[in-house]
């Protein structure tokens, strides 16, 4: 029994089919396919499911039928093997066949059930033939293969030595077989040959008729190429025919083009500038040789020179109703970056030629810049442009290209404006403050002329060269800080101020927008998914910690997505999302607002600015055996080192102490999060509060954060960022505030709920401040009269319940005898050190 024999008997005679297109599959080929069909991936599934993996591969007759018939397919295949599988994201598979043995289709038949077609096969039994007339056929096909090689160019010559090696004519018939490029009807004719002699026999009459037309295409390329060198010489004699109607005065092609330039430009009615600048460079363009690169230099400059928007404006919308309308549908809040563009709207209507205002929205990531700048265009009724500037080093990509070389083009500011094909659009600069400057110019320097409105009707562009009025355009600037932006700069700008949400702003901007707008992303229908308001509280508390709300959006996307997928699970049922099931949803919380509840001995909540809002800062302060030393650790800048060195001075200086050896005591006061950078003075009180808790034993009161720089001498000093730290400070749940009391101004930016909800306590000096931020805190001066207590209850800023003025009555020093002074200051000590302790057991 022969070796094919037996291994047919040991194969299935019911195997799944898969249609293939525009290949054949050989015995011995292996073949990579990518599956997409439902029928095809069905099949593959259905094979690596069985033992052998074994799956029949048929050819298509049509590679353009999608869904093919019964009739559409070869009854002749080979059966293959799957010896690789890839399941891909999109449902497709990636497989690789390895063939194995004709197989004749007995019947083929579609199962309804499976959706996938059955075959039912035969296996062709090959004859071992190596008769000398067997060996002829096989070296009469290398010659002619490795002929046609050369000839074709498609198969490496170097393949034709391998095929020299393989013994078998079954095996080399097959293989030379694969490697033909022709149709698929001649390969399917060549796997249906049998018979050893009648298949090596029909690859040699394919292989002599193709190396015939790959020869007949040789010489059909040799007279293409003859006849284009013919047309390059009447090319040249056309040139010249031309130079010779030239002066005759006939117009050509060339001449044509000049004409119609000249007639765009009095169309186009450019101004006395750009009219001079472009006639001139027409006639220079008439001089030129039509094709030269300097001729293409010239037509780039008159095209973007006489396409320029120059008289082309949109009529402005000057309703206040609709434009307030249009501003409150997209955004919520926001009140101060409305009413400006409300007032210029207004100023317009009335003075019919307002110059355009630069405005530039400063603030923290999310709170809606770019988003209130589209608004405005479209409550205008203008084109909206939009222009990045972060990363932006080269001053050329403000001022354009000098025209010196042919890919030389207009700045941006051109460019978009000739984009919107509108003299007067809105036009963004996102992100001024993340400008950069190298040896190519510095491009801040680029925007002087541009932002300043006494200069902007005469913005010269390098690339155009002329004049070009900018004026009309209502240019809006985006920034994260002001820091980035140089004073020059600043001074031009009108700075209106993007502070973080509140929870309140940011429920109604959750229920009103993000969740409607995810909804329809997701494919979500009114209706079918329901997110509680607690939820909503519960998700900004511990999924979300930032100033805007972008965080947000994308924990409401996550949110719908994982209920889009529930919700089709469940066929069709509604999703309610509550406070209970937000964890199923969006996984382990990933903050938790624990910061002002950590104060105690040595330990202090302080409040930061950053560039994307407001931050609560913990402090912590431990004293060890040393040599008298400061140890300061958590990436400190200079002035926020010096701070709390003028705060251990300050300690040191009001005796705070006592029975404390500074010379071999190091004191190490440490900043966590200590591979974020931080700087400046607004953590001076809250460091000397920690300080002077570690040194009496006296912990920090709950709730409680504070900020102001701090002198040796105990002064409070004003810092900024006042509204994005107390905004800060509301979000994490802080209950009372202690501030620099010249800050007092800026309470009144702050939204009247942040105001209501916070006990807001202005301060001068840290004799005012030590009271109110240490449990049972005394001076450390026994008998001394102190009027802190009336200070504070007349600086206080917010509501006071009961329960606070009587926190606020028991905080205030009291002045105590004379007699037995020292033993009643230190036993408030004594009993807060042994509370802290026993606490710490606990």
């Amino acid at each position: 029994m022969s070796e094919t024999l037996k291994k047919t008997l040991s194969l299935p005679k019911v195997v799944p089919a898969v249609a293939i297109r525009d290949v054949v599959m050989f015995p011995g080929m292996s073949l990579p396919l990518s599956v997409d069909r439902p029928k095809s991936v069905v099949a593959i599934e259905m094979a690596l499911g069985a033992p052998g993996k074994y799956v029949l591969a048929l050819s298509q007759k049509s590679a353009e039928v999608e869904d093919p018939k019964a009739q559409d397919i070869y009854q002749f295949g080979v059966l293959s093997e799957i010896t690789q599988s890839l399941k891909m994201p999109d449902g497709s598979l990636k497989v690789f066949l390895q063939g194995l043995v004709r197989a004749k289709v007995e019947k083929l038949e579609f199962n309804d059930l499976s959706n996938t077609w059955f075959a039912s096969v035969d296996y062709i039994e090959e004859q071992e033939d190596r008769s000398p007339v067997v060996q002829a056929l096989m070296r009469k096909v290398l010659d002619e293969f490795d002929h046609y090689a050369r000839v074709s160019r498609r198969i490496a010559v170097e393949g034709v030595s391998f095929l020299r090696q393989i013994e078998d004519p079954s095996k080399l018939a097959d293989t030379i077989a694969s490697n033909m490029v022709v149709k698929t009807e001649q390969r399917q004719e060549i796997l249906e040959a049998t018979g050893i002699k009648e298949r090596l026999e029909k690859i040699l009459k394919l292989i002599t008729s193709e190396v015939e037309i790959l020869g007949l295409e040789e010489k059909i390329h040799s007279k293409v190429r003859a006849q284009i060198e013919k047309n390059q010489k009447e090319y040249y004699l056309n040139e010249q025919m031309k130079a010779i109607q030239k002066e005759l005065s006939q117009k050509d092609d060339f001449q044509k083009e000049l004409d119609a330039i000249r007639a765009k430009i009095k169309k186009n009615g450019l101004p006395a500038a750009a009219k001079e600048a472009a006639e001139k460079e027409v006639d220079r363009l008439q001089k030129m040789a039509p094709f030269s690169p300097e001729a293409t230099v010239s037509r780039t400059y008159l095209d973007w020179l006489v396409n320029m928007p120059w008289n082309q404006t949109t009529q402005d919308v000057l309703d206040l109703a609709a434009a307030k309308k249009v501003l409150d549908e997209d955004h919520f809040g926001l009140d101060k970056p409305k009413e400006r563009i409300l007032e210029y709207i207004a100023v317009s209507k009335l003075t019919e030629g307002l110059r355009g205002p630069v405005l530039c929205f400063v603030g923290p990531p999310g709170v809606g810049k770019t988003s209130l700048a589209k608004s405005i265009a479209r409550a205008i009724g203008r084109k909206f442009v939009r222009m990045s500037l972060g990363g932006v080093r080269d001053e050329s990509e403000i001022r354009g290209h000098r025209r010196t070389y042919i890919g030389s083009m207009p700045g941006r500011i051109i460019q978009g404006i000739s984009k919107a094909k509108s003299s007067n659009p809105v036009f963004l600069l996102d992100e001024i403050d993340k400008m950069g400057s190298d040896w190519r110019g510095d491009p801040a320097a680029a925007l002087l002329e541009l932002l300043d409105p006494e200069q902007n009707k005469d913005f010269v562009d390098h690339f155009l060269d002329v004049p070009y009025d900018v004026s009309k355009v209502l240019f809006i600037t985006t920034a994260n800080s002001l820091s980035g932006i140089p004073n020059t700069l600043r001074d031009r700008l009108e700075i209106i101020d993007f502070s973080g949400y509140t929870d309140y702003e940011k429920h109604e901007i959750a229920d009103h927008y993000l969740i409607p707008k995810q909804m329809k992303l997701h494919g979500l229908k009114p209706g079918s998914l329901a997110i509680a308001k607690e939820a909503v509280a519960l998700m900004m508390r511990e999924y979300v910690r930032e100033a805007g709300v972008r965080n947000l959006d994308r924990e409401v996307g996550t949110l719908c997505r994982k209920a889009a997928k529930k919700y089709v699970e469940n066929g069709g049922q509604k999703i309610s999302i509550t406070a209970k099931n937000l964890h199923e949803y969006l996984g382990v919380p990933k903050y938790s607002n624990f910061a002002t509840e950590e104060n105690g001995v040595g330990i202090a909540t302080g409040l930061a600015w950053t560039s994307v809002g407001g931050e609560t800062l913990s402090i912590e302060a431990a004293k060890i055996p040393g040599k008298g030393q400061l140890i300061l650790t958590g990436m400190l800048g200079n002035v926020m080192k010096e701070s709390v060195r003028a705060a251990l001075t300050y300690a040191r200086s009001r005796g705070f102490g006592k029975g404390v050896n500074f010379d071999h005591t190091d004191f190490h006061i440490h900043f966590p999060e200590g591979a974020v950078p931080k700087d400046g003075p607004s953590a001076g009180i809250t460091i000397t509060s920690a300080l002077v808790s570690l040194l009496s034993g006296l912990p920090v009161k709950k709730n409680l954060a504070m900020t102001g720089e701090v002198t040796i001498t105990g002064r409070v000093l004003p810092v900024g960022g006042i509204k994005e730290k107390f905004l800060a400070a509301y979000r994490e749940g802080v209950k009372t505030i202690l501030f620099p009391h010249t800050n007092e101004k800026d309470v009144a930016e702050l939204p009247e709920k942040v105001r209501q909800a916070l006990r807001l306590i202005p301060v001068k000096h840290m004799d005012e401040v030590l009271p109110l931020a240490l449990e049972g805190y005394r001076a450390p001066q026994a008998g001394k009269k102190t009027a802190v207590k009336k200070a504070v209850a007349k600086k206080a800023v917010g509501p006071k319940s009961a329960a606070q003025k009587t926190s606020a009555r028991k905080a205030a020093p009291k002045t105590a005898p004379k007699a037995k002074t020292k033993t009643r200051a230190q036993a408030p000590a004594r009993r807060a050190k042994k509370s802290v302790k026993k606490s710490t057991r606990r």
